[in-house]
């Protein structure tokens, strides 16, 4: 399956539809094969220590599922996290950028599974990673008669 938004595309949609977060983010690369984003530290991602804090690192996780998503399946906003993993490998370098390299395992019709590594910017070594189910609405979700109240 090709992509249906490039990363100009997709950087676009993003700006549109979450614009207080697509901030945080910046999409490196993006083909077929996967995403490689960073999250662009700031001291609102860091927990005492000056270490990345592990929600900051769960959000890269999610953004970089849901854009892997976004560009298979294009502008398709309802797509949802159902189930999420995640495992802290070691303690990220202190106030420096992470970096996800994230791949989809699965696109199904309804589900998608995504994996993602992290890495402090200028390491080799994994800090993280995380697995990400969605669920992908249906593309044409059944009409629902009205229900009639019973007399």
């Amino acid at each position: 399956m090709s992509l249906a938004l490039n990363k100009k595309e997709l950087t676009a949609y993003l700006q549109e539809i979450f614009p207080e977060v697509i901030r945080e983010f910046a999409i490196e690369t993006l083909d077929v094969g996967g995403i490689t984003m960073r999250l662009l530290v700031e001291n609102r991602h860091l927990r005492p220590g000056g270490t990345v804090s592990g929600p900051s690192m769960f959000m890269l996780a999610d953004v970089a599922v849901y854009a892997m998503v976004l560009s298979r399946l294009g502008r398709e906003a309802l797509a949802v996290t159902t189930s999420s993993s995640m495992d802290f490998l070691r303690k990220p370098a202190a106030a420096q950028d992470i970096i996800a390299r994230g791949t989809l395992l699965k696109l199904g019709r309804s589900l998608v599974v995504g994996d993602v590594l992290m890495f402090s910017h200028g390491s080799d070594k994994p800090v993280a990673r995380a697995t990400m189910t969605y669920s992908i609405p249906p593309v044409n979700p059944p009409v629902n008669p009205p229900v009639k109240p019973t007399p």
